[in-house]
């Protein structure tokens, strides 16, 4: 099953649900597989400077593992394309304007938000307001289509 393309529908069905859990990103200077199923990393990404591993905030602390910030994970619940344009663009500018920083990582089936722990709610409430503004959209095009041949 392909994923949508088209950016009015993204944003009117994107449902946000914001995640329980913190997470951290560690930085190790080589993968080790053995230390990565123990850590059991929700993200990894291969960097030239080492590996980056998303973990829970308490499994890094029981481990001793240092890292910087605290996050709160965003998941949009609508399956994107990987090929669809627009969509990071409109969350990013939408929580650029509250001053929230994202982080953003486009997995196969969703688009996850890594927002600081202290404006998660805030970031929530941000991408509520640009879904339902892509929801009237949608309506209003929906309504011009119908009454306009």
């Amino acid at each position: 099953m392909s994923g949508i393309k088209e950016l009015e529908l993204l944003l009117s069905n994107m449902e946000p649900v914001l995640d329980e859990r913190d997470f951290v990103f560690c930085s190790f200077p080589t993968l080790d597989w053995d230390q990565m199923r123990e850590l059991n990393p929700i993200g990894i990404f291969h960097e030239k400077e080492g590996v980056t591993f998303i973990l829970d905030t308490k499994n890094a602390v029981d481990k001793k593992i240092d890292y910087l910030s605290v996050y709160r994970l965003i998941t949009l619940n609508v399956h994107s394309s990987l090929d669809a344009v627009g969509l990071t663009a409109a969350f990013s500018a939408k929580l650029a304007e509250k001053n929230i920083s994202a982080n953003v990582v486009a997995a196969y089936y969703h688009d996850h938000i890594f927002v600081p722990e202290e404006k998660a709610e805030q970031a929530l409430e941000a991408i509520l307001e640009l879904q339902k503004k892509g929801t009237q959209r949608n309506v209003s095009t929906s309504l011009f289509h119908l009454f306009i041949p």
